[in-house]
C-alpha cells in the first residue's frame, strides 16, 4: 500500500485543474482511486479505513497529511459561491510519488474520468459508487467486503 503523501503527492502533481484540488475534492478523488484499484486488484491504494459520514466518503487523513507534511501547502482560497475553500497544493514539483504501476494507474485513471467534472457532477459521481449506494451515513466502508458483493451482483446480472 501507497502512503497517503505519495498519492496526495500524484494528485497534486497531476490533476489539471489546481485551484479545484480542495480538501473535499482530494479526499474523495483518493476514495474513487481506492475503490478503483480495489476492484481490479482486491486492495486498496491507501491504508484509509474509510466512513460514510454526513459529506460522503470523508476522513481527516488526508487533511491532516496536508496539513502536517512540509511537501505540502494549504492555500485560502475564493470559491465560485463566493465561499472560503482550502485548496492542497505540492511545494516540490520535483518530488516522485513512490506507487507502483497498479496504483498510479488507478489514481490517473480517476483524474482523468473527473477532471472534467463540476462539483455537483463529481459529487454525483462519488454518491453513486457502489459502497455510497449500499451503506448507511456513518458505516464504516469496507472496500474489500463491498467489491465482493459488486462484482457478485454484476456477475449474475450478466447470467
Amino acid at each position: 500500500m501507497a502512503q497517503i503523501r505519495d498519492i496526495l503527492a500524484y494528485i497534486c502533481k497531476f490533476y489539471p485543474h489546481k485551484e479545484e484540488l480542495s480538501k473535499a475534492r482530494v479526499t474523495k478523488l483518493i476514495y474513487l482511486a481506492d475503490w478503483k484499484h480495489m476492484l481490479i486488484r482486491k486492495k486498496q491504494i491507501s491504508e484509509i479505513k474509510w466512513l460514510f459520514n454526513h459529506y460522503g466518503p470523508y476522513v481527516s487523513d488526508v487533511t491532516d497529511t496536508a496539513l502536517s507534511d512540509d511537501l505540502f501547502e494549504v492555500i485560502s482560497d475564493i470559491n465560485h459561491h463566493g465561499a472560503t475553500k482550502e485548496v492542497i497544493a505540492l511545494k516540490n514539483a520535483n518530488y516522485k510519488p513512490r506507487l507502483s504501476n497498479s496504483e498510479r494507474e488507478a489514481i490517473q485513471f480517476t483524474l482523468d474520468k473527473t477532471s472534467s467534472l463540476y462539483w455537483n457532477d463529481f459529487i454525483d459521481l462519488v454518491y453513486s459508487t457502489y459502497p455510497i449506494q449500499q451503506s448507511e451515513r456513518y458505516d464504516t466502508l469496507d472496500l474489500s467486503l463491498l467489491a465482493s458483493e459488486y462484482q457478485k451482483k454484476r456477475q449474475l446480472e450478466l447470467t
